[in-house]
């Protein structure tokens, strides 16, 4: 019986105790006192200079010295466990992080503990990209036990319920007259999308599908949260948009982004924070949509997710 889960429902082959639902992340330390071992993991154990050291934990304190990366991840892992036994299906659910405890591999032990015998990873980044998806998925084969069964999604950048759960926090915002929309996500090095990765194409696929769900006309798009690397980046920058936009004479801005799925330090610091400072700078105001963090549409959203992977499996 499919019950209340959309799109499609679990095959009754992959009985309760059969599989499990692993959420990865990129992972956050618990303090800035451990910004410089998490920054060495963060780089593949190459060591972090101290100015960049400085510069994370100077951002961090301006958070109040602590990212709810985690501590949210959590809440949606915990919300999603009781989205499936409320659909009929009680199955493990745990949380991974790819560069700090959880990490991925102790999930997946934790999981096979269980005595499941598959298990449905989800990224929790919509949009699929080499640099950060792939990681995620790379990590938990690498440590997956013989005889376990792995399937992943790899993206679902316009999943019905991803883009109603962006729209309804925009539509909550209630966009006025002049103030221009700035769909936002993580900026990537030039080269990814050179090489035909799929990341740009998905972040503006996103965009126009919530603009259109929300009724929004016209929208601009924007990277933020580039790396401190000499390469090209994907642009245009979220402040560099602002100042060009502030010059043409628009005074306000509500920002969306649409490549995150909780709040963390690239919201809270670098919207929240720096975005916010660069429109004080050009006289002009700024604020920001909601993050989904345990929107009941966006845990619906994984729950489908789940659905359709045990589906094709």
């Amino acid at each position: 019986m499919c019950r209340r889960l959309p799109i499609t429902c679990i095959d009754t082959a992959w009985r309760m105790s059969d599989f499990a639902v692993l959420l990865m992340a990129h992972g956050t330390p618990e303090s800035v006192g451990q910004m410089a071992e998490y920054l060495r993991l963060v780089r593949g154990g190459r060591e972090p200079s101290a100015e960049l050291v400085e510069e994370m934990t100077h951002n961090w304190e301006a958070i109040g010295g602590r990212s709810p990366l985690t501590d949210i991840t959590l809440k949606q892992a915990g919300a999603l466990k009781v989205e499936l036994v409320r659909n009929g299906f009680d199955v493990p659910v745990a949380v991974g992080m790819r560069n700090w405890k959880p990490f991925i591999a102790d999930a997946v032990k934790e999981l096979t503990a269980t005595g499941i015998s598959k298990i449905v990873g989800i990224p929790l980044a919509p949009q699929f990209s080499t640099l950060s998806v792939q990681k995620y998925m790379d990590a938990a084969q690498a440590v997956l036990p013989a005889g376990i069964n792995f399937t992943c999604v790899r993206s679902f950048h316009d999943h019905p319920l991803l883009v109603e759960a962006f729209a309804e926090k925009l539509m909550a915002e209630h966009p006025a007259p002049g103030e221009e929309v700035i769909f936002t996500a993580h900026s990537l090095p030039q080269r990814v999308a050179t090489g035909g990765d799929p990341y740009p194409d998905e972040v503006a696929a996103t965009a126009k599908l919530v603009a259109e769900r929300a009724g929004i006309k016209e929208y601009l798009r924007a990277y933020q949260s580039a790396g401190r690397t000499p390469e090209p980046w994907l642009g245009p920058d979220l402040s560099e948009l602002i100042r060009a936009r502030a010059s043409a004479g628009v005074r306000r801005f509500l920002v969306a982004p649409i490549g995150f799925v909780c709040d963390h330090t690239e919201i809270l610091f670098d919207i929240d924070v720096q975005a916010a400072g660069t429109a004080r700078e050009a006289g002009v105001a700024l604020r920001r949509t909601q993050s989904l963090n345990t929107s009941p549409t966006f845990v619906r959203a994984l729950a489908a997710l789940v659905a359709q992977a045990v589906a094709r499996t």
